[in-house]
């Protein structure tokens, strides 16, 4: 500020309202000599759980982690993007509450969602990845208002990832699966994993019944939706990024076949398998991405 003394009382009123601003901009630091450095995150990465998420805070450059509506976003740098990755917690609601976080506080203007899901779709195996192309509320029913599954005020039950974005995710994921038939991994019992892109239904509920996902699946089926994997929290963040008119996409690891012995493959596979995956396509598919 040319001609100001800078300690005076103007350049100390000036200096204090400027650093009150940062703190609510999530303005990292402010100089003396008025170097402001400014966050200007272009990718969200979301997981429910630490596991499926696991090792990639450790390829972060430049990291800052900073507390807000009950979770923490680490921001940071990861192969030239400027990224903010966060846990959502399980369940649409979480993860609709940290979708809208990353895009209002943070200024996200992609988001990217990793974890593992139920498969239920004709030759899904545990262990093969499924890239979303749709998301579906398989609890959503508001009948006789709407029909089954459409969210009120939307055109159709579905809601489409972002295209560009899902065609570079499946071929990060082909390329990890190619690889993890070479690792010998014991859970995936000799299975040489594929990757899949289709429907993929959310819904607040861990289903742990082979009667409860056949049920699931057989009407959706019925009127013409043929989902390939379960979870809980993909269509509330594809609402939420429909909502903000920001690209979302999707990648699930098959953990599990959302049968009775679901609750028993779940936490090993996610520790074992799934975090490996899940840093694989990451880095793969940033990689792939444009120059941000």
């Amino acid at each position: 500020m040319p001609g100001c003394n800078r300690h005076g009382p103007l350049w100390l009123a000036v200096s204090e309202s400027l650093k009150t601003i940062a703190a609510h901009a999530f303005i990292p630091s402010i100089s003396s000599s008025f170097h402001v450095f400014f966050i200007a995150v272009t990718l969200a990465i979301l997981s429910a759980l630490p596991e499926e998420q696991q090792g990639l805070q450790h390829l972060f450059t430049n990291t800052q982690t900073l507390r807000h509506a009950g979770r923490d976003f680490t921001l940071g740098q990861l192969h030239g993007r400027a990224v903010v990755l966060a846990l959502t917690g399980i369940g649409k609601v979480a993860a609709a509450t940290t979708a809208a976080a990353v895009v209002e506080r943070f200024g996200a203007r992609q988001l990217l969602f990793t974890g593992v899901a139920g498969g239920v779709g004709a030759g899904v195996q545990v262990g093969d990845v499924v890239v979303a192309q749709q998301f579906l509320q398989h609890d959503m029913d508001v009948r006789p208002l709407f029909p089954r599954w459409q969210v009120p005020g939307y055109a159709a039950p579905t809601l489409a990832c972002d295209t560009a974005m899902s065609t570079a995710l499946l071929a990060a994921a082909q390329d990890c699966v190619i690889q993890a038939a070479q690792w010998g991994e014991p859970l995936l019992a000799g299975h040489a994993p594929q990757a899949h892109a289709g429907l993929v239904a959310s819904g607040d509920q861990f289903i742990v019944s082979a009667a409860v996902s056949g049920r699931i699946t057989s009407e959706l089926q019925a009127e013409g939706h043929l989902p390939l994997a379960v979870e809980m929290e993909g269509a509330a963040i594809a609402q939420a990024c429909a909502d903000y008119g920001i690209p979302f996409a999707a990648v699930r690891t098959i953990s599990d076949r959302a049968d009775d012995s679901a609750h028993v493959d779940f936490p090993a596979f996610v520790q074992a398998v799934a975090s490996r995956y899940a840093l694989h396509i990451v880095q793969h598919w940033v990689k792939l991405q444009p120059s941000a």
